[in-house]
């Protein structure tokens, strides 16, 4: 099975998925990454973009992702973008690595990147003859984005499926260890401890160890097993 991994920005698919992924291609499944924006000078200089990629080399490495695909759409700009492009971006990628499941950010996510990124997968995932492979759609919770947005204003992330993560945790952790850059001292939600806390917590509820919480957007099933 081919799966993609939808990330706005470097460290989202481990934050959000990074337990699964590993789960995933340790099982043998093709499992990709792809990580659509990046940061432009002014803003950021190219010796920490090019360090950020790095780490997300290292992060997908260690997960054992098949392949990862940069995007390089403009971080914090897409709004800026005719919105035509960004749906074509992720039509291309999606067509280019065919998956059977995609993970994507949720929509209510704080971030305005996750937000206009879940529309344009949304565009591009629509049961059209050519990409009718798509069997499951699913989002993922990002900590700082998910847990800060208005749950009175718009809907709160209430997952319906849980994958136990209890053997890959330690990856999980391992891989965001690769993102030096982004990782802060605890109490910040990008702490380890952060991290490890809430996988503890979603493994709890449905009595496992750790796991990784999703909302399903979509599933088709076409076989009986």
């Amino acid at each position: 099975m081919r799966i993609l991994v939808v990330a706005p920005h470097p460290d989202d698919e481990v934050l959000g998925c990074g337990g699964t992924i590993r789960r995933y291609a340790s099982a043998g499944h093709e499992v990709h990454i792809a990580i659509v924006t990046r940061g432009w000078a002014p803003l950021f200089p190219d010796s920490q973009v090019e360090q950020v990629r790095g780490e997300a080399r290292d992060a997908a490495e260690i997960l054992g992702a098949e392949e990862l695909h940069f995007l390089d759409l403009p971080v914090t700009q897409l709004a800026q973008l005719p919105e035509h492009e960004l749906n074509a971006a992720i039509g291309s990628l999606l067509d280019r690595v065919q998956p059977a499941w995609v993970f994507l950010p949720y929509r209510s996510d704080l971030h305005e990147d996750h937000r206009q990124i879940f529309d344009a997968a949304q565009v591009a995932l629509r049961p059209l003859p050519n990409r009718l492979g798509v069997e499951r759609v699913l989002c993922y919770e990002t900590l700082s984005e998910t847990h800060w947005h208005a749950p009175h204003v718009e809907p709160a992330f209430a997952p319906q499926v849980y994958i136990d993560i209890t053997q890959t945790l330690d990856t999980k952790l391992d891989a965001m260890r690769a993102y030096r850059s982004q990782l802060r001292d605890a109490p910040n939600t990008r702490s380890i401890e952060s991290i490890e806390a809430l996988a503890r917590f979603r493994g709890m509820t449905v009595h496992r160890h750790a796991a990784e919480a999703f909302v399903l957007l979509r599933e088709i099933v076409g076989r009986v097993i």
